[in-house]
């Protein structure tokens, strides 16, 4: 009997000593780095989770350029945007909530004052609407996570995609290579 209880207490210590181990060389669940590591990741491409704000507090997070363009589908005019003729390596983000739209590499110079992509990222990473507001029949593209307005997307842009993604520079934000 002394002999059961004693195998009992040995197997709880051990367990108890294993789960501390384990417990060290797991990154709690929120700390700064696993929060970094997560992120990252679900900024790559789409996880299927939507950023829902109410438009007030949008209008705190942003600028009044910025939510003009990504709140309101407004256009900045062209030429004036900071990431226009921007050459340097790196990622294009959304400005609202950093989900990764467009690389470098995809960026070409379109003569329309608007940064220009032939191709994004992942598609899973934007939504596509028909949008009728000028007059014209335009495709408008939104930001998957938070539907916040980016530009658009014509069909006469340079090969593989035949694509041109005309983006407003506030819409992005641009994170440089490392």
């Amino acid at each position: 009997m002394q002999i059961r209880v004693l195998c009992v207490v040995g197997a709880i210590i051990l367990t108890a000593a294993a789960l501390v181990a384990i417990g060290q060389r797991t990154p709690a669940k929120n700390s700064s780095r696993a929060v970094a590591a997560r992120t990252a990741s679900s900024n790559a491409i789409f996880d299927g989770r939507k950023i829902v704000r109410p438009e007030k507090e949008w209008k705190k997070i942003l600028t009044a350029d910025a939510f003009y363009v990504l709140r309101q589908k407004g256009t900045e005019r062209a030429y004036t945007g900071s990431l226009t003729d921007n050459k340097k390596a790196g990622t294009y983000a959304c400005a609202a909530c950093g989900l990764h739209l467009f690389r470098s590499e995809h960026k070409f110079d379109s003569e329309t004052g608007w940064p220009s992509f032939f191709q994004v990222i992942h598609r899973k990473n934007i939504h596509e609407e028909i949008d009728n507001s000028l007059g014209e029949t335009r495709t408008e593209v939104l930001c998957k996570r938070c539907d916040s307005h980016l530009g658009h997307v014509f069909d006469d842009g340079p090969q593989p995609t035949g694509l041109r993604y005309c983006i407003n520079s506030v819409a992005l934000k641009f994170i440089p290579a490392l």
